[in-house]
Formats: structure tokens, sequence, C-alpha cells
């Protein structure tokens, strides 16, 4: 007779391993002792066999390795400080065009200025900029027009960490008064904007959305601050980020989607796309390492741009992810990323990450002469948001352009790959998970950051590696696939291609394409090849032009 509580053998051999793992563990926290059973067990995760006697051979180096750990954790290492090994996204054979041209964005000789502040408040800014150089508005005006939005809505929000009030006031007037002096710094000329609170500026917080660190002041200012701030541009705010960039879940609270406040924002640019959507600023800076930018600006129905990797620089960003992370800007429009790309853009010497190539985007270039492929296969079917992702195709092709269908296969799992992220968070926060920190976080789940950088713990480096070289392979074979095209259309969240793209480093633009059956913002994403992202703002700017998704505004803020 079969007992229901017989174990497998399977099982029983899971449970072995998993009890010589905890014996083995034991006598090595109580003794130091590393044991043939510590051995067996630890080699069980990592899904490895060894003899006796090599288990036996292996004590001593395990030891010696052990030491060095001790050794090497006697150092505290800064999350500033960026591996030795520097990832490099570029192809074999490949390199990005390095002759910039002048920019031409095209912008309108004349915006007529709204009566009501609401409507100035959702105003792009290609158009806020020419009101700005015309002297329409004042930047002392709008920036105090965004400053009493934030004040009006942060809270119900969650979206803000840091109103910098008193020095935004302080540069706007500056910035009025260069223009009065006939000194005009370009389209960023007085334009408030906001960050995600990831970004150090020096004299205020920088958070990281999380608990331990809620106090915490950098002495520096990030180089991508430092840029805007040069072009004309007004910090008005510090916005929210789901703790250590993932999710909408900070230590204040969950950053609400203005369209829905029973929704979180989702993230981990929540506050900065939060934040676009309500119209409390133009523009915010987010990052992205595996959907950061993409994924709250469809939750919150605004247009963000996710830079190649090594396009911008990272200085003085919180990392996660050296070999992934990327910053860039979450805005109303294409246009208005472009612009703001163009000014964040370039190599710099301290981020050793950093690729020199061209930003070319010219209002005179022939959109039209865009090759244009799509995953095909991602746009079957007739599940939700499917008929929007289709509009998007059908209003390109009214627009004149062949679609040219493309499969997205690769010869490697992207999902394995996704290890390197786990490791590289695990020793950015290296110190979070042995002092015991991580218990303060406040998303304690089995998928939170507090669980991943403990299991993390157990991925051997030979298969980090191991990892680093398939990703090597996808690069190539992701190379292979869009050297044909200048933009690929994809529905966000299609297939694998956000997780392939954000390994290989392609630059995406995710745009507003309607809305789906719970009145929910959707989006579709525009891939280009690598420094390409021209033609992403050129195709961009074309679908918008030619639709309205962009212009909705959530009710509640619409006032």
């Amino acid at each position: 007779m079969e007992l229901k509580n017989t174990v497998s053998s399977q099982s029983f051999i899971l449970i072995g391993a998993a009890a010589c793992l905890l014996l083995g563990f034991t006598i090595g926290k109580n003794s130091g002792e590393i044991t043939p059973n510590s051995i067996e067990g630890a080699s069980e995760i990592f899904g490895l066999s060894f003899s006796p006697a090599e288990k036996d051979s292996m004590i001593g180096s395990l030891e010696n390795q052990r030491s060095r750990y001790e050794s090497l954790r006697e150092v505290s290492i800064d999350n500033s400080v960026a591996p030795s090994l520097v990832f490099n996204p570029l192809p074999a054979g490949f390199q990005p065009d390095q002759n910039q041209q002048p920019l031409n964005w095209g912008l309108p000789t004349e915006v007529d200025l709204p009566e009501k502040e609401s409507d100035i408040a959702y105003l792009p800014v290609h158009e806020l900029s020419v009101l700005i150089k015309s002297r329409k508005i004042s930047s002392e005006r709008l920036t105090t027009i965004y400053l009493d939005r934030i004040k009006t809505y942060s809270d119900t929000l969650q979206c803000l960490i840091s109103l910098l009030e008193d020095s935004a006031l302080e540069k706007a007037r500056a910035m009025d008064a260069e223009l009065a002096a006939g000194n005009y710094r370009g389209p960023l000329h007085g334009i408030p904007y906001g960050i995600k609170d990831l970004l150090a500026v020096e004299g205020t917080k920088t958070t990281w959305g999380a608990m331990p660190f809620k106090d915490q002041e950098i002495d520096m200012t990030a180089t991508v601050v430092n840029k805007l701030n040069d072009a004309g541009g007004v910090l008005v705010g510090k916005f929210t980020l789901g703790a250590l960039a993932m999710g909408d879940v900070w230590y204040g609270g969950v950053t609400k989607n203005p369209w829905n406040l029973t929704q979180g924002s989702s993230g981990s640019s929540a506050g900065s796309a939060s934040a676009v959507s309500a119209g409390l600023v133009p523009f915010a800076i987010g990052t992205e390492t595996l959907g950061s930018i993409v994924s709250p600006s469809t939750r919150n129905g605004v247009t963000g741009l996710r830079p190649t990797y090594g396009r911008v620089s990272k200085n003085g960003a919180m990392a996660l992810s050296w070999s992934m992370d990327k910053i860039g800007p979450i805005s109303r429009s294409a246009l208005d990323d472009g612009i703001v790309l163009s000014v964040i853009n370039g190599e710099d010497p301290m981020d050793a990450s950093t690729i020199k190539s061209s930003f070319n985007y010219s209002s005179k270039t022939d959109v039209k002469k865009l090759k244009v492929g799509y995953f095909n296969s991602f746009f079957e079917g007739d599940g939700s948001g499917s008929q929007n992702n289709n509009d998007v195709l059908e209003l390109l092709r009214n627009q004149g352009f062949e679609l040219h269908p493309v499969e997205l296969k690769t010869s490697v799992n992207p999902r394995a790959i996704q290890i390197m992220l786990s490791v590289e968070g695990a020793a950015a926060f290296d110190e979070l998970t042995r002092l015991g920190w991580d218990d303060q976080l406040v998303a304690q789940h089995k998928n939170a950051w507090p669980n991943t950088f403990r299991a993390a713990r157990f991925i051997p480096a030979v298969e980090y590696v191991q990892a680093a070289r398939q990703r090597t392979i996808l690069i190539q074979e992701m190379h292979e696939i869009m050297k044909d095209y200048d933009v690929i259309v994809t529905p966000s969240f299609g297939g694998q291609q956000l997780q392939i793209t954000n390994l290989t480093g392609h630059p995406a633009l995710c745009l507003p394409n309607g809305f789906n059956e719970q009145g929910s913002p959707t989006s579709i994403t525009l891939l280009a090849n690598l420094f390409e992202e021209e033609k992403l703002v050129m195709l961009g700017h074309l679908i918008q032009s030619a639709s309205d998704w962009q212009a909705k505004r959530p009710p509640m803020f619409d006032k």
C-alpha cells in the first residue's frame, strides 16, 4: 500500500543535500571547519558532483579561498566603485559614428501661451522652450507653476523625496536674467525638471528609496545633473524609486499611477514617470536595468527613452548592475526625449563604461527613408493591448512605410544570462546582506532584493563568467538581427525582447499607444541599432504627430 507521506527518492536526496548543507554551514559557523559534508551540500546547489577523494582534496583550497574572502571583506567598498572589468556592448567589428553634426529640432517659431496653468503644465518641452525663448513666459513663473503642482499632488501620488524649491527659484531667476542679457543656453534654458532619487546632488539627501539610506547625503553631483544644469535646466525635485531600483515600493509608501490611484506606478523609475504623467514636471530622469523606464512609462502613459548602454554617464548614480544600468529621460514626447538625450549623452572620464558617439538628429532628415521592421509573432493573437499594437503598424503603413516581418530568435537563453544582474546587485549591496541591513527594506517577499541578494551568494563565479561569455554571443546575434533595419517595432513586453535588449545594450523608445479595456495606458516600443537613438526619435515623433495618444491627461490631475 502506498502511504501519502512517503518521501520520493528524489525528494529524499534533496532533503539530504539540504541537511548536509545546513550541517556543513553550522559546523563552519561554529568551528570554521570545511568538511566533505559541507562541500557535498554546496555542490548540490551548484548542480555538480565530486567524488570523496575530490572533496577531500578541495578542503585546503577552499579554506584558503575563504581566508581571502575574509580579507576582501575587511575593506568597505563604496557603491560608487565600479569593477575593473568594464562591460562593452559593441559587437565584433562595430564602431559607432563619432562625427557630430549640428542639431536641428525643427521647433516652431511661435507657440501660444495657454490661459490655464494646467494647460501650461502639460505642454511638452519643445513648446515650453519656444515660450521661454520668446519670453512669453518666464522661467520663474513656469517653475512656480510646477512647484505648486508638486506641493498640491505629490502626497497623493507618494512620488516625492525632496522638494528643492529655494534652489529652483534661484536658478529660474538666474536663467531669466541671462536671457534678458541675450544669453540663451538652448532648448532646456529655464525648463524645470526632476530626477530619480538615485542620482546624487550635493547638499541634498540621496536615499535610493531604501530605509537604510533614507538620510544619506553624497558629497557630489551626478554628471547627468551637472549637464542638465549647465544647459539651463531647473531642478525642482528628487522623485521616488522602488527601494534600490526595484518596483514602486519605497520606504515612504507606494508611488501611485495618476490614471488609477489604487495602482502603483510601476518601477523602478516610479516617481519620475508618475510626476511627468500628472504634470508635475515636463520631464524627469529615470534609469533602467531590466525595464525600469519602459514599465513605468507604460503604466503612466508617458514617453520614455532608454539609451544605448554607454551613451550616458552613470557617474554619481547608484549602481545596481554595472553592466546593465542605463540612464534616460521620461517626458511627454519623443522629441522631448531627444532634446534631453542630446544634453546628457557623451563620454565621461569619470565613467569608464561611456563610449564616444554622435547623436545626429535633424528635422530635415526624411523619416520616410527609414527601413522599419516589426517582430511579427509578437503582434499575433488577441490579448490585452493587441489591437493598440496593431493600430501602430496600421498608422505606419498609412504613412507610407513598408513594414518588414522579423523573427527574434537567439541560440542562448537570456533568462539564464540574467544571473549577472543578481550577482552584480549582490556585490553592489554586499554589506546590506552581510550586516543584516536588508531587514530594513519594506519589500521582503521571495522575489524582493533581500532574498535575491542572499541567493546570489550561491552563484559560482565560474557561472557568472560563462553567462558573460554567452552574453557576447547574444550581442552578436542581436546585431545580426538588427543591422538590416533602422527601427524595429515591438510590443513593449513581447516575448523576451525587453530582457534581450537590456542585456545587449540596445536603445528603446517606449511611447503610449492607447488604453486597454480597464482604461489603463498601453505602449509600443521602438528599437534601434546601438547608438542610433536619433532614428527612434524621428519615427516616434512621426507617430506622435499623426496620433494623439501621448496628449491624453489623467483626469484627476488635469486641473
